[in-house]
């Protein structure tokens, strides 16, 4: 969610330079079922582009066409949006669609937030049905201070309440073809990149589109603060030798997802000798190694073993067993 806002920040400021309003669109309710949940958001700009999504595509429209009285009057509202009888998505969504116009103050803070990872919430006040009032809006909480995306009086009591986590960080460490095909994919998926290559393979960030960073450093030289807890980490450098090194360079970080290319016996020596150089490893670290990486897909190619490999990171991020959605017996996002 947070790289959604991120690119609506973006945007909202392009619009900002050439003089065109902004309004924000967010679901805030859902009764049944839909194609996104609550907490989603789509910029709407006065010369009508979108930015972001609210639905599949079959929403949007009818967003638009709601937004122009905001527009006028800068009044914020609540839309329904029965799908029962049109998408057949068996929900009814309401949508929150406000006047959006942060300061300066209020993108700084964004921002640094962003950069120094840190979450925040957002609170968006409503009512439950098509209404419009200036009692509605929302507000950004960070560890000290509260903003508003405007000037409106946010009173009413029901508010739906969001926390927005820093966007999925990918290390991937290694600078081959395949690491290419990972992180073109893993930056479509709003994840902020970083490649590590060694100084020796003469890498520039422009060999990997969509990577934010790249290290030209050996093992020893990684930056203890790269990984947090909302870093993934793949090994792939195609050398048993430097993986070692990395493994050992890491060993104290605590990833959400640690992947190494490789087939189980690889696996197997290459954790073996790491805890024979390193007896008081931490148990949980070790255990939390996939290799080899990635779900059983039938996948061949570099950019089908990168899907692979994201699959599994998004199914051990969000605490999912991969099945088939047609063998799910209840709903896709229960």
């Amino acid at each position: 969610m947070t790289h959604e806002l991120k690119h609506i920040i973006k945007a909202f400021l392009e619009a900002e330079k050439k003089g065109i309003k902004s309004v924000l669109a967010t679901v805030v309710a859902l009764d049944g079922s839909s194609y996104r949940r609550p907490g989603v958001r789509m910029l709407i700009t006065e010369d009508n582009q979108m930015i972001g999504a609210v639905s599949g595509g079959c929403v949007e429209k009818e967003v638009v066409r709601q937004a122009q009285s905001v527009f006028v009057n800068g009044e914020a509202k609540i839309m329904t949006y029965d799908g029962r009888y049109r998408l057949g998505c068996e929900g009814v969504l309401y949508i929150l669609i406000e006047t959006f116009s942060p300061d300066e103050n209020f993108i700084t803070t964004f921002s640094n937030a962003v950069i120094q990872r840190n979450s925040f919430e957002i609170h968006s006040y409503f009512q439950k049905e098509n209404s419009i009032s200036n009692s509605y809006g929302s507000i950004f909480k960070y560890e000290n201070v509260i903003q508003s995306l405007s000037k409106t009086t946010v009173t009413t009591n029901l508010v739906f309440k969001q926390k927005m986590s820093p966007s999925t960080r990918l290390v991937i460490i290694g600078a081959e073809h395949d690491a290419v095909a990972l992180c073109s994919y893993a930056s479509h998926m709003g994840w902020e990149v970083t490649i590590v290559a060694s100084p020796t393979e003469e890498k520039k960030v422009t060999d990997f589109p969509g990577a934010n960073t790249l290290l030209n450093i050996e093992a020893e030289q990684l930056p203890n603060n790269l990984i947090d807890e909302d870093t993934a980490v793949m090994l792939m450098t195609h050398s048993y030798a430097k993986d070692l090194r990395f493994l050992q360079q890491i060993k104290n970080s605590s990833p959400i997802y640690l992947g190494a290319l490789g087939p189980a016996k690889r696996r197997e020596k290459l954790l073996s000798e790491c805890i024979e150089l390193n007896p008081e490893i931490n148990v949980e670290f070790i255990e939390k190694i996939h290799g080899p990486a990635g779900l059983n897909i039938g996948a061949e190619t570099a950019q089908e073993i990168a899907i692979a490999i994201l699959a599994e990171m998004l199914a051990v991020i969000r605490n999912q067993k991969p099945i088939m959605l047609v063998d799910k017996l209840t709903g896709i996002h229960d």
